[in-house]
């Protein structure tokens, strides 16, 4: 053979030899590390209808609760806004459908609005042109290569439902709620392999029927302005029924469509890492509570079919009971975990101490009270926000955490992210250049790959948010978007975190091809 046509077989050979070559011995060559995620992991952003379509009213949408809480409570919301356009997602869909294919992530969660496709709330009406306008979303994503990743309740709720019966706190809610579910997976399953049934339900019955920060605004006094309510029952009620309306809808799922639609369904919930700010018995005992008061609260009845120990102890029958009926739906569970996380707090306990007024001191909210400061040292590096400090040990902490107690159930990081303060006076470099947002994401995930080396079963990170957005509470004054918005024309700017999320998921991708 001539040396010029054995070097031509040889470099024709190449590619053969790199597919049978040890994945390890590439990543070697390369002086690259072996990425530890699964080719099908998801990586993605997330979003809430509320937040993001706008649309108010539109094309027979029903009115929901926030839709009332901005209108016509003021003072409510910090800048006095609302969602009636926010960033009008319902009509600029295709336009952040490219900016999600530019930066190459493979999943997009978001919510369906309830009223949008039964406005009121219920059996009587269907409206055909909300179903349209998430099947014509749904539809664009596939065709860009972008799962679609469904939320069925992110906060918002018809105001129907709330008038005619008190919403959350009737058992009413849960036959209503297996409707809308079944609605949805009857018109949108077939294509849509991930549900989740709640988000944060925890920050619902907590802002909304304790605090009273949040629509229905129901409190006892001590816990806030409100004219009606009762803050040491009522959130039990709530999450009492939004529990049992998950099961319900789960099964609906599990005995209709599963098996031929194929998809995954599950919950998520909003978990802050908690750490015991003393080594003392108390604290540590403290910590835990707080961990059952917040996220075990609502994951523990759900994979285990009951309230966490330590809430039973406390609150009695202040704490609804399970029939034997619910305990049977409950059997259905769940197929993974959403994990909702952001920040992590020092724990001390108020049980043998006095501590000041705050969330989680009370005893029926677990008697501990949570700090981001340890001897005046703060637990990570500060924000513009006055809730939010980096630190992303926590991350892993988290997650080995519902990892361990949950027998390694599948997860999927659904948010987290890195909010600042809207300032008017940024140059336009100072806005898009979100050093700190990128640097936050590289952190945080580094922390949550290692979760992953150390056998945690993560199968997603979605990153909070794609876009600014109306943030609930704060309204337009505080911006976590990868994606700069200009509110006035509603403009979108890609920001510098966009493009390094985007370097990063090339990264993996490719290493995670070597895999296999």
């Amino acid at each position: 053979m001539a040396f010029s046509t054995l070097l031509k077989a040889l470099f024709l050979a190449i590619p053969l030899i790199l597919m049978l070559m040890p994945c390890s011995i590439i990543a070697l060559s390369k002086g690259l590390e072996q990425s530890p995620l699964p080719t099908n992991f998801l990586f993605g952003t997330s979003s809430s209808s509320y937040q993001y379509e706008g649309a108010y009213l539109s094309d027979g949408k029903g009115v929901n609760n926030w839709d009332v809480f901005t209108h016509k409570t003021p003072g409510r919301i910090i800048d006095g806004s609302n969602g009636d356009v926010a960033v009008d997602q319902y009509h600029r869909y295709l336009e952040d459908i490219d900016l999600m294919e530019a930066i190459k992530v493979n999943s997009y969660r978001f919510s369906i609005s309830w009223a949008r496709i039964l406005p009121k709330g219920t059996f009587e009406e269907v409206n055909l042109a909300g179903i349209s306008y998430y099947n014509r979303l749904i539809d664009a994503l596939l065709l860009k290569g972008i799962q679609p990743f469904i939320t069925l309740s992110h906060l918002d709720f018809p105001q129907e439902l709330e008038d005619r019966y008190g919403g959350w706190l009737s058992p009413k809610s849960q036959e209503d709620f297996e409707y809308f579910a079944d609605l949805c997976f009857k018109s949108f399953g077939d294509r849509v392999k991930y549900w989740v049934t709640f988000n944060e339900p925890e920050y619902l019955a907590t802002y909304g029927y304790r605090r009273g920060q949040g629509p229905p605004c129901r409190c006892s006094n001590t816990f806030g302005n409100c004219s009606e309510g009762d803050s040491e029952k009522e959130p039990f009620v709530v999450a009492h029924n939004i529990i049992l309306s998950h099961a319900a809808a789960v099964d609906i799922y599990r005995t209709k469509y599963q098996t031929e639609q194929g998809g995954k369904i599950g919950i998520v919930v909003h978990a802050d890492w908690y750490e015991p700010i003393s080594n003392s018995t108390a604290d540590i005992l403290a910590t835990e509570r707080a961990r059952s008061f917040t996220l075990n609260w609502f994951l523990d009845p759900i994979i285990f079919g009951k309230y966490p120990t330590n809430m039973q102890k406390i609150l009695g029958n202040t704490l609804p009971e399970f029939s034997n009926n619910d305990k049977e739906k409950l059997k259905g569970g769940l197929d993974f975990i959403g994990i909702n996380h952001y920040v992590s707090y020092y724990v001390q306990d108020c049980m043998s101490s006095i501590c000041e007024p705050g969330p989680g001191v009370t005893r029926t909210e677990g008697s501990y009270q949570q700090s981001s400061k340890k001897d005046g040292v703060p637990i990570g590096q500060p924000t513009s926000l006055d809730w939010q400090y980096v630190y992303p040990q926590g991350m892993e902490k988290i997650v080995n955490y519902v990892k361990d107690r949950y027998n390694n159930t599948p997860m999927f990081i659904t948010e987290n992210g890195y909010g600042e303060l809207d300032n008017p006076n940024y140059t336009e470099e100072q806005y898009l250049n979100d050093f700190n947002r990128k640097n936050y994401m590289a952190v945080h995930l580094d922390a949550l790959l290692e979760s992953i080396r150390k056998g945690a079963d993560v199968r997603g990170y979605f990153a909070w948010s794609l876009l600014d957005n109306f943030e609930w509470l704060q309204g337009y004054t505080v911006r976590f978007g990868l994606h700069h918005v200009d509110y006035q024309t509603l403009n979108r700017t890609p920001r510098l975190s966009a493009s390094w999320y985007k370097e990063f998921i090339a990264k993996h991708k490719t290493e995670t091809f070597c895999q296999e």
